[in-house]
């Protein structure tokens, strides 16, 4: 055996930052030469079109040498003891990378990059494999171990280029594989192996390796229709946690696949009326008490259901029952387990290295550095995936708050201010600014909704007015206040008649959706009925006129699982919901007035065309503050597109209560949430309701029933 050259000595240590200059054909010398690092091999062979070449052992650790003419269409034949086998060399195959991919990278601009990035089958110059590549600029060296070459990082070694994105074609691999980056830090340290950032699948938990999937054969969702998600149309998102909906086995102990959940959550949502279903997130995740709100794979949809393909049949199925599909989308923070993006190469890559702008101190997680282009690029490609490969309609963005202020839940000394000495964090806000246009612009019918909770202004404005760029927002304080209001006894709300009013003086500042999401029934917080105060009676006729409000009231509507029949404790991860409450006619009640609210909201223009505008709503009664009631006019964008609203927050019955109307003539009782249908006392307004015309203005003389709402709409 030669003495070996020190990038010799460094492919076998696993040293080196690009085995491609030393491995495979080159030219020395004016001789073609062919280096080969097969560990554990005896003999190795090259075989050319014009004949073979027994390849010279120059280090037993497996590296051999020799010349072929033809250095550049050649396979091998290794000798493993007793076992003989012909195999590709994978340093014999051009980049994967282009120099357009490069300079785009580099750009943070590569808003395809999960075409590149990741592992993708392919062929090369004729032979079958995959394509892998990732980012680790601060890496010594990175190599693919897997299912392909026995988890041994010595055997696949990768090139690195550009800013630090390492490739490597491997002849052989396969859809299905699963696989994992080992790197070795720029300190020499070996890293606990990683998943592929852009891995478009994964093992089920407690497992976490990459798997290889082949995107050219997932199945294409047929489309929503146009404008499903636009300002003047009906929208009443059902969130839905896809572990916990439904069950299945004889202790409700196993989760429904994507299937399965094609199979009944789509026509479920259909017949309720609802417009679009919200699922949690569905990136892959390891803890299953995060509800998914700390992923590691955000390319990859979990495989605690079933693979991707059936994710997307699941979408297909949405769509077709004519259900748009929004995603919870977590750009705000990772968690830290160590085969995830944290510490990724050896050095703080996605999150900054200073605790003080890179951990959250509340959840324990990483928050991503938006001021890197490399990592802004990520979470944006991120985004227009979901949407591109997967046909989803929207994403509801996560956390917003924490991202948009560097001192969010910080103490005094415990967060770094931004340039200009402030507490705005100026790189979120570019980047959420961006993520926004970009999305809006490859696919304007879709849409994004930022759970926001503070009064940052124009969080769903246009970023050209100097807004965020979202679609829509969530009204956090209207459900705060809203929900404080109606857990009083309906004897002091008279008290709090503000917390129903206020909302509406900003009602109009965004593009609200109104929600009664998962976080409003855990933790202590009770279930929406829970939170009811009175007897039984009372409590489920207390739901029903506040669902009746919300649904009266300006806004895109949202409710979580279970709410819509009134489930009675709080909602809990690990067990189906408690169908078996629809049994009792009580729950059947709210369920069936949800259905006929969603019909209501759905059917009426005036309940929806001007959801977001302040043209579509006029209050008729705001200062009734000692009969706890409200009534107002909801407007479509049609002249006869009317619909009034009237509340009684208490238990009496009021008669002959006045409320008047824009014109004369009939008005006919729409829906009646105390009507017995729904558990209620029917007490009501039978048919039509005639107008009667006091002093010039013509009005309503309705009967209020007690803890309840009323919808009437003129008869033309």
């Amino acid at each position: 055996m030669s003495k070996l050259s020190p990038i010799a000595r460094d492919i076998i240590a696993g040293r080196h930052a690009d085995p491609f200059a030393y491995l495979g054909p080159h030219t020395e010398n004016d001789q073609k030469i062919i280096r080969v690092f097969l560990p554990d091999a005896d003999q190795v062979v090259a075989i050319g079109l014009h004949g073979e070449s027994e390849l010279q052992c120059i280090d037993a650790a497996g590296l051999f040498a020799g010349h072929l003419d033809d250095e550049r269409n050649y396979r091998l034949r290794a000798r493993f003891g007793e076992n003989e086998v012909e195999l590709e060399d994978p340093y014999r195959f051009p980049p994967v990378l282009s120099d357009l991919d490069l300079y785009l990278l580099g750009e943070g601009n590569h808003l395809k990059l999960y075409d590149k990035l990741g592992a993708h089958p392919m062929e090369m110059e004729g032979v079958a494999g995959v394509a892998f590549v990732v980012w680790a600029p601060n890496a010594r060296r990175v190599s693919v171990v897997g299912d392909f070459n026995f988890w041994d990082g010595r055997r696949h070694a990768m090139r690195v280029r550009g800013n630090g994105y390492w490739e490597i074609f491997i002849p052989g691999a396969r859809a299905g594989d699963k696989y994992k980056y080992e790197i070795v830090a720029r300190s020499g340290a070996l890293l606990p192996l990683k998943s592929d950032p852009l891995a478009f699948g994964a093992e089920m938990r407690p497992s976490t390796a990459s798997v290889v999937v082949d995107a050219t054969t997932l199945p294409k969702p047929v489309p929503s229709h146009n404008g499903i998600n636009a300002l003047d149309q009906p929208m009443s998102i059902y969130e839905v946690h896809l572990g916990s909906w439904r069950r299945k086995g004889d202790n409700g102990q196993f989760w429904l696949n994507y299937a399965e959940i094609a199979e009944q959550l789509p026509a479920y949502c259909a017949d309720m009326g609802f417009t679009h279903v919200e699922l949690l997130p569905v990136s892959e995740h390891p803890f299953d008490g995060s509800w998914g709100y700390q992923p590691t794979g955000m390319f990859a949809p979990t495989s605690r259901f079933g693979s991707p393909a059936e994710f997307a049949t699941m979408i297909d199925a949405f769509h077709k029952a004519g259900i748009g599909v929004l995603l919870d989308w977590v750009p705000g923070h990772f968690p830290d387990d160590p085969h995830g993006l944290a510490n990724f190469d050896g050095t703080a890559v996605y999150e900054h290295a200073d605790p003080r702008q890179g951990r959250h101190m509340d959840w324990g997680t990483l928050i991503y550095n938006y001021g890197r282009v490399e990592v802004t690029n990520f979470l944006i490609a991120n985004a227009l995936f979901w949407i591109g490969r997967y046909g989803v309609d929207g994403l509801r963005v996560d956390a917003v708050a924490s991202m948009l202020y560097l001192d969010y839940s910080r103490p005094k000394d415990g967060w770094v201010p931004n340039k200009h000495g402030g507490r705005e964090n100026i790189e979120a806000v570019d980047f959420l600014r961006r993520a926004n246009t970009e999305l809006f612009g490859y696919h304007p019918n879709a849409t994004t909704a930022a759970e926001e909770s503070t009064a940052w202004p124009m969080v769903s404005r246009p970023v050209d007015w100097g807004g965020l760029g979202f679609g829509y927002k969530w009204n956090m304080g209207w459900m705060h206040d809203t929900l404080d209001y109606m857990s009083k006894d309906p004897v002091y709300r008279r008290h709090h008649h503000g917390n129903i009013l206020f909302g509406l003086h900003y009602a109009f500042s965004e593009n609200f959706i109104l929600p009664l999401s998962h976080d409003e029934v855990v933790h202590g917080k009770r279930s929406i009925l829970g939170r009811m105060p009175g007897d039984a009676w009372q409590r489920f006729a207390n739901l029903r006129a506040y669902y009746s409000f919300m649904f009266g009231h300006p806004g895109k509507k949202l409710m979580f699982m279970g709410s819509e029949f009134g489930q009675d404790t709080e909602w809990n991860h690990d067990i189906s919901l408690p169908w078996h409450l629809l049994d009792k006619p009580a729950h059947a009640g709210i369920q069936q007035l949800v259905r006929d609210l969603n019909k209501l909201y759905g059917a009426t223009p005036a309940l929806h065309a001007l959801d977001c505008d302040a043209a579509g709503f006029e209050w008729l009664v705001a200062g009734d503050a000692n009969n706890s009631t409200f009534a107002w006019l909801r407007k479509g964008k049609n002249p006869t597109d009317r619909c009034v609203v009237a509340v009684n927050f208490t238990p009496q019955v009021i008669r002959d209560y006045r409320v008047r109307v824009p014109f004369a003539g009939k008005w006919r009782e729409a829906l009646n949430s105390d009507a017995a249908l729904y558990g209620g006392s029917n007490v009501g307004n039978a048919g039509a309701v005639s107008t009667v015309v006091t002093r010039d203005t013509p009005e309503l003389h309705i009967v209020l029933p007690p803890l309840a709402a009323v919808f009437f709409v003129p008869e033309v």
